[in-house]
């Protein structure tokens, strides 16, 4: 008795599948796309998207930084004027660049480490709470977080208003003895803090701190929820203190959460524009970062739209040298890990 194809083939009853044919390129035979060309065609739309929302405009920038662009321009009336460096040239020769370039540096390197040591550390505090409670807070921080910059410039505008603020409002509350102690002056009615460069800074750092660092926190808890518990216990068995605990356990497993964090917060708060304009106005030039720098070139009158783009393509140029040795830092570092 011959035995059936079917039984012979799969056993069971059942038909095996057919086997698949490759050509010698490795593409399935009724495939129109090569294997490894499927990723990148998987990624195409959202490439398309980047380029048309941020590499267009950012090469339009970087051809306005080499011409003369002013309200004809803009208009019309005027062809734009190529110029080559002189935009360049103009802001470097300005004193007022330099100016800039150090509040922007000075302010970024205080706020990143602000934010980085209090959310890492409101996100330790978290993870140690109960679910509800921590649930509660974390709400509240998101809610913080969800502010929009405009709004929050405006409410700590509010707070240190020299008639209406209540920071003066409360610091007359202290003892005179107390407050000449500490300050050296007991009256503080009319305290003007949004006039000098020092005192604008330390309400933009506490502004942007206070909406910044939730973010942080969150971060954080996320990635504290990703360690096993068990090596926590070995520590605590091990007669390790807290502190010894985060530096050799939570910190090492938690570093390429930090590193993303570090690269994020350094591009926020190098361009913070809304809350500095707000809060110092466009006319405290002493005051300005390079992003208000760029924006009062661009559009105050006289507009001048190419300066303007020179210092916007600057500050874009220092961010993605940081960027680029953070990142290969942080690659080396993970390199000799493994």
């Amino acid at each position: 008795m011959t035995q059936s194809p079917t039984i012979a083939r799969g056993g069971g009853g059942k038909p095996s599948a057919p086997a698949r044919h490759r050509t010698p390129h490795g593409r399935q035979k009724g495939s129109g796309m090569p294997p490894w060309l499927i990723p990148y065609a998987l990624l195409l739309p959202g490439i398309l998207v980047i380029a048309g929302l941020l590499l267009w405009p950012l090469v339009q920038v970087v051809f306005m930084s080499f011409q003369k662009l002013g309200l004809p321009q803009v208009r019309g009336t005027r062809p734009a004027e190529w110029v080559g460096f002189d935009n360049y040239q103009r802001i470097f020769e300005n004193d007022l660049f330099w100016t800039s370039l150090r509040n922007t540096v000075v302010f970024a390197a205080v706020t990143v480490t602000l934010t980085l040591v209090l959310g890492t550390a409101v996100g330790l505090l978290l993870q140690k709470l109960g679910k509800v409670m921590s649930k509660v807070l974390i709400v509240g921080l998101m809610a913080a977080w969800a502010v929009p910059p405009v709004s929050a410039a405006i409410i700590w505008r509010w707070l240190f208003d020299a008639d209406a603020g209540i920071i003066n409002w409360a610091l007359n509350l202290v003892p005179d003895g107390l407050s000449n102690a500490l300050f050296g002056r007991a009256d503080w009615t009319g305290q003007p803090w949004l006039n000098d460069p020092v005192s604008i800074y330390m309400i933009l750092i506490l502004c942007v701190l206070w909406a910044s660092f939730p973010f942080i926190a969150v971060s954080v808890l996320a990635g504290l929820k990703s360690i096993p518990s068990e090596l926590y216990e070995a520590a605590r068995v091990d007669g390790s203190t807290p502190w010894h605990t985060f530096r050799k356990v939570t910190f090492p497993l938690l570093k390429p959460v930090f590193a993303v964090l570090t690269i994020l917060s350094i591009i926020w708060d190098f361009k913070v524009l809304a809350q500095l304009l707000i809060l110092a106005g466009p006319t405290n030039r002493e005051a300005y970062n390079l992003s208000l720098f760029a924006w009062s070139e661009a559009f105050n009158p006289p507009p001048k739209m190419g300066t303007g783009a020179a210092i916007a393509v600057v500050l874009t140029l220092i961010l993605l040298v940081i960027t680029f040795i953070h990142v290969r830092q942080m690659v080396r570092t993970e390199g000799d890990i493994k």
